[in-house]
């Protein structure tokens, strides 16, 4: 998928990679003993509903002529038994195959999902979410109705075309051709809508990603368009959106409906020169068809372009799941580039020192945001980031946890490369609080416990005492268990990032990362929150990054980041006494306080 925002289609492919629909056939494998069971019930059901209409020609034939009541009872009878037997196999089809589609949604799901757990923030980054959400949900249940009874039905009636035409040669070979005479026009119909309708999909699909794209950016901006006074103009850009997708969608749509008609239209003609013939081959002196036959063949004729109406339902159910599959399968093969290297071994339980060598790194190629950086943490030590805002403070504790590769160099924990470490040893050693203080739908603690599910709630509580949380958590409805909506809509900012903080201290960690911990949160409590921090921190290696300087002036190094390199290290009086952009920063902060 590539870059692009909600107002920008996504590119198209140009020509459909068989391997896909194999891909999709790996899905369906495990269930094909099923499968099979399902088909070969629905096709002798089919085999004993071919004989009816040869039921009803030996009735008008021989048994009416005759007037042989007690036979034309019991082909009623025998009539009646295979209508029963065809329902019971047609709701054992039901329920099989709905279980077993759904299972195979369920497994595409599954994978789309965790692999969407494993790709590194750059994805996140590049893209609306809403445009990724929309390939876990709306595309993988689109391929339902393929899945539940588009191959059971494909299979069972291709089978069922062939019962038809034999059944249909011994009644008449002859009215049998005639019928066959409308295959060769459908083709052409096939052939000249194949590409088009495929695009067409392709197209829709591009618009429906868009403007799911939109609904999630409007809804995750609401305060902010309330607050601007936006609701005209995304009401708008919305009605552009749904309209492109509609357009899209009635375009897509005219060619599935193009096959409907085009059999029955087929169907029609060629039922309208075989009732001809017929009735003229009847009323011919040496006359060589009888009505008992052109009325089982008439019958006959129903039941063949029946199956051929759904294979053609079958058809346009697949070419729509294949612009689907293509987005699918697209994510799913989405590179993980930060991963596991091969070999990569259990991080050793960290002690805590810390040493950037040579570490440069990039976003995009050609825009260096780090060159050359250097530095070491001694185990226990308090290192804080200051600069201006991008010059690459986030990106340097992102680089600790290894959300991101270095384009170059090293980063060391006691010695250990990270890059040849696994990402889950490495990062269930640290903890973290990042500048978004993302608190999810359930209870205050759930959330506090989210990294260490196996802190008890004695642990949780303790943990938000530390932070100065637990005042203001005690005074809710149900305290801890105080039910919270998702992005904690119902909490202050202060109280997220708090609730955040708690999180991450929870998980007793050996390095602490602190991106804007106290951004949100007020002069007072930032007071009682340092107290607290202080004797947390003994012991662990932290990186702290914040904007308000007051908290950072104990710690053990500061360094100054910008224009992609540490211009300043020092203790925040020996930078204080450097004069330089450290201690322009300070007093400007000083000034403005004052």
């Amino acid at each position: 998928m590539a870059r692009n925002r909600y107002d920008m289609d996504e590119v198209l492919e140009d020509s459909f990679d068989i391997s896909q629909l194999k891909r999709l056939a790996g899905y369906v494998s495990p269930y094909k003993g099923k499968m099979v069971s399902v088909i070969f019930l629905m096709l002798s059901a089919s085999a004993l509903t071919m004989t009816v209409p040869i039921f009803f020609q030996r009735i008008m034939d021989i048994y009416i002529p005759q007037k042989d009541m007690r036979k034309i009872i019991m082909v009623s009878l025998l009539t009646l038994a295979v209508a029963s037997y065809s329902a019971i196999a047609m709701r054992f089809k039901i329920k099989t195959m709905s279980v077993i589609g759904q299972s195979i949604i369920h497994a595409i799901r599954t994978d789309i999902f965790n692999h969407l757990q494993e790709l590194p923030f750059s994805y996140y980054d590049d893209r609306p979410h809403g445009k990724i959400q929309v390939r876990v949900v709306n595309y993988v249940n689109s391929l339902s109705d393929l899945l539940s009874n588009g191959i059971v039905n494909t299979v069972t009636d291709l089978c069922n075309l062939f019962f038809i035409i034999i059944f249909m040669l011994i009644c008449d070979a002859r009215l049998t051709l005639v019928c066959l005479c409308g295959l060769p026009v459908l083709a052409l119909v096939i052939i000249f809508i194949k590409k088009k309708q495929r695009r067409a999909w392709q197209i829709q699909s591009n618009k429906q990603s868009n403007l799911n794209a939109y609904i999630a950016e409007s809804i995750n901006g609401i305060r902010v368009t309330q607050s601007f006074v936006r609701e005209n103009e995304n009401n708008q850009i919305f009605n552009n959106l749904s309209g492109n997708y509609r357009k899209a969608w009635m375009k897509a749509i005219k060619f599935n409906f193009t096959m409907g008609p085009s059999v029955d239209m087929i169907s029609a003609v060629t039922t309208s020169f075989i009732y001809v013939l017929g009735i003229g081959w009847i009323l011919a002196p040496n006359a060589t068809l009888t009505v008992g036959v052109l009325i089982a063949f008439t019958a006959y004729i129903g039941r063949f372009w029946a199956p051929i109406n759904t294979l053609a339902g079958f058809y346009n159910s697949l070419l729509t799941a294949i612009s689907y599959l293509e987005r699918i399968f697209e994510t799913i093969d989405e590179p993980v580039l930060v991963k596991d290297a091969e070999g990569a071994f259990e991080m050793p339980t960290v002690k805590g020192e810390v040493c950037f060598k040579n570490v440069c790194f990039s976003y995009e190629e050609g825009h260096r945001i780090l060159d050359n950086i250097n530095f070491t943490a001694k185990p226990g030590q308090t290192y804080a980031f200051v600069g201006p805002t991008g010059a690459g403070k986030s990106t340097i504790v992102n680089l600790i946890c290894r959300f991101y590769n270095v384009d170059s160099g090293q980063i060391l924990i006691d010695g250990t490369d990270i890059a040849n470490v696994t990402i889950h040893s490495l990062r269930t050693q640290m903890g973290i609080m990042m500048q978004d203080s993302f608190i999810f739908s359930g209870t205050i603690m759930d959330n506090i416990r989210y990294g260490n599910r196996e802190a008890t709630d004695d642990q949780v509580i303790r943990a938000a005492k530390t932070v100065c949380a637990h005042d203001f958590i005690s005074q809710m409805e149900n305290g801890y268990y105080t039910e919270v909506n998702e992005r904690g809509s119902r909490l202050s900012a202060g109280q997220r990032q708090l609730i955040s903080f708690a999180r991450a201290l929870l998980a007793d960690p050996k390095i602490l990362i602190l991106d804007e911990a106290t951004s949100s949160i007020d002069t007072e409590t930032e007071i009682l929150l340092q107290k607290g921090l202080n004797e947390l921190l003994k012991g662990r290696t932290s990186f702290i990054i914040a904007h308000r300087l007051s908290t950072i002036k104990n710690a053990d190094c500061i360094l100054y980041v910008d224009k992609g390199g540490i211009l300043e290290r020092g203790t925040h009086e020996e930078l204080l006494e450097q004069k330089g952009a450290y201690y322009d920063l300070y007093i400007s902060q000083y000034d403005f306080l004052a």
